[in-house]
């Protein structure tokens, strides 16, 4: 479904466990998306070789990080592992009032952080067909160790756990299956009627002030 001109882009949040193919289904999407964006984080760790600032990562260094902390500049920030990570708010309004959906692909605690502090979004919660196979997955992508496998599967419990407060959940059994539903409830957000109803009053409007 194609937006109307001047409609306000959608937020959309998407988590779910490490290994479920979230990556996947967002490039995806994008690829047959083109009004799809995956937003851009905020980070104070160093440029990885071939990362580039304001395309993977906005690199910040900790004293900036923090003030735009004290600023409230992010929808949601996170320190892991001594570096902090944050979604820049300024940027995610800039891309939504330009008409873009943004995906942020973020994770539980961050997405219901967001959820609460927002209250407008739609909430996409990827889980996978079984925690075996998402094992296998783990395994089979050989960057973990098995101290590492084990770890993840524990946290995707407590992850899966909270997927009840997410509006949606796709299940990433079939990846052109889990991206179909995915732009799916993209374009039935664009068909809420709280996301219409400007135009639709914009055009009443129209017809009074003529006559």
């Amino acid at each position: 479904m194609s937006k109307a001109e001047g409609q306000r882009g959608s937020l959309i949040v998407m988590s779910g466990p490490s290994g479920v193919g979230k990556g996947t289904v967002c490039r995806t999407a994008m690829a047959q998306n083109s009004n799809l964006k995956l937003s851009v984080s905020a980070t104070t760790r160093a440029p990885r070789s071939g990362e580039k600032d304001g395309v993977n990562y906005f690199f910040l260094d900790q004293t900036t990080f923090e003030e735009r902390i004290s600023e409230d500049a992010f929808l949601e920030y996170a320190r892991v592992h001594d570096h902090y990570y944050g979604t820049p708010k300024a940027y995610v309004e800039q891309l939504l009032n330009q008409g873009t959906d943004v995906i942020l692909e973020i994770d539980v605690q961050g997405a219901l952080q967001i959820k609460e502090s927002l209250g407008y979004g739609v909430y996409i919660f990827i889980a996978p067909p079984s925690l075996e196979e998402l094992k296998q997955r783990l395994i089979g992508r050989q960057s973990e160790s098995p101290e590492q496998v084990v770890l993840r599967l524990a946290n995707a419990l407590k992850e899966l756990s909270l997927a009840d407060q997410y509006d949606y959940i796709v299940t990433n059994d079939d990846l052109e299956k889990a991206t179909r539903q995915f732009l799916h409830i993209i374009d039935a957000q664009h068909c809420l009627a709280k996301t219409q109803w400007p135009r639709i009053k914009q055009m009443i409007e129209g017809v009074d002030d003529e006559q």
